[in-house]
């Protein structure tokens, strides 16, 4: 099959029009719409093929024709069916609490648009569609000594890139990052002690550096490889002289990870994040407010997350409690009367 007839099938005039609105008037990142357009083709080929127990991996399935998808389809949908998909997931696909939850967004965001704005539906049969009740687990992080080793691992490292890999993990441990916005990182978003970078949704936020990072920066440049002409202002440069990629960043810190002698399956650059994040609360006594404002998230209940992993404050409010300071307190006698 050739490419474009590959395309072709992959999709139809209502979900271009609905990526192209989450794209231009809602400003999704490029990523966020590429996670829509996935959970959408799933969905689509789910409900049109013959066999349900073809998978995603199974040659076949990237065959299923979804361009017959029109409004007459859409309009032949109901409630069940969308349910039907989120049990497929569950049962057969096997996919997480939190991957179901996903794309149940997925597809209320798309259901609410073909009725609201595309005025394909009249009613949006996904409204009362309810999220997967997910698991809530206390994040996984770095303690400061796994941390300190990881930085060892590449300071110790000896080659022209040794610099530019120790630079993105001191970012990443201090500043609690994302990674869309460490690779998106321009030369001129720097200011000494300030970056700029673009988070989720489009919106920028200004990131305070310490000494550390300050000067990780400072050594990187030097060594930095002459990017070729469209990436001059990017800060971290590949080998081939292009803006490094999620890909290679999570290669590199990988390679780390396993030369601390961590597990790779077990952390990732997301975990750096939740590290760095929970170090500032736990030896920086930063408040729950100002963490928000540095990790850029959009409500205060993200960030409290990072309230409940601090086992010292949990100990030692165990340990003020007043029956507890009474322990050693030798028990009065009473006489009898």
């Amino acid at each position: 099959m050739t490419v474009h007839r590959k395309q072709q099938i992959d999709t139809f005039q209502r979900l271009e029009e609905f990526l192209g609105y989450i794209r231009a008037i809602l400003g999704r990142s490029e990523g966020t719409v590429r996670q829509y357009r996935y959970d959408l083709v799933l969905f689509f080929r789910f409900l049109i093929a013959d066999d349900r127990k073809l998978q995603p991996e199974d040659e076949a399935w990237s065959l299923i024709d979804i361009s017959i998808v029109d409004d007459s389809f859409l309009r032949s949908l109901q409630l069940s069916d969308l349910y039907s998909y989120i049990t497929w997931l569950a049962t057969t696909r096997k996919t997480s609490p939190a991957t179901r939850a996903r794309r149940t967004s997925s597809l209320r965001t798309f259901f609410d648009y073909l009725t609201t704005k595309a005025h394909v539906l009249e009613e949006n049969i996904a409204l009362n569609l309810e999220l997967p009740k997910q698991i809530k687990r206390l994040p996984r992080y770095l303690s400061l000594d796994e941390s300190r080793e990881l930085l060892q691992a590449a300071s110790d490292e000896d080659s022209r890139l040794s610099t530019r890999d120790y630079c993105i993990l001191t970012l990443f441990l201090n500043c609690g990052m994302r990674l869309s916005e460490l690779c998106g990182i321009n030369l001129s978003d720097w200011r000494e002690n300030t970056l700029v970078v673009l988070g989720k949704g489009g919106k920028e936020r200004t990131i305070y550096l310490n000494g550390a990072c300050i000067a990780a920066i400072r050594d990187y440049l030097p060594d930095r490889i002459k990017p070729i002409p469209s990436d001059r202002d990017a800060m971290f440069i590949s080998r081939l002289g292009k803006r490094i990629t999620d890909r290679a960043v999570q290669n590199i810190i990988k390679k780390y990870i396993r030369q601390a002698g961590l597990d790779p399956q077990r952390y990732s650059t997301h975990k750096l994040r939740h590290t760095a994040a929970t170090l500032m609360y736990q030896y920086g006594e930063v408040d729950i407010r100002s963490l928000q404002a540095i990790l850029g998230h959009s409500t205060v209940a993200t960030t409290e997350i990072y309230t409940h992993i601090d086992n010292r404050s949990l100990h030692d409010a165990v340990e003020q409690n007043p029956l507890n300071l009474e322990r050693n307190r030798p028990c009065q006698m009473v006489d009898d009367e």
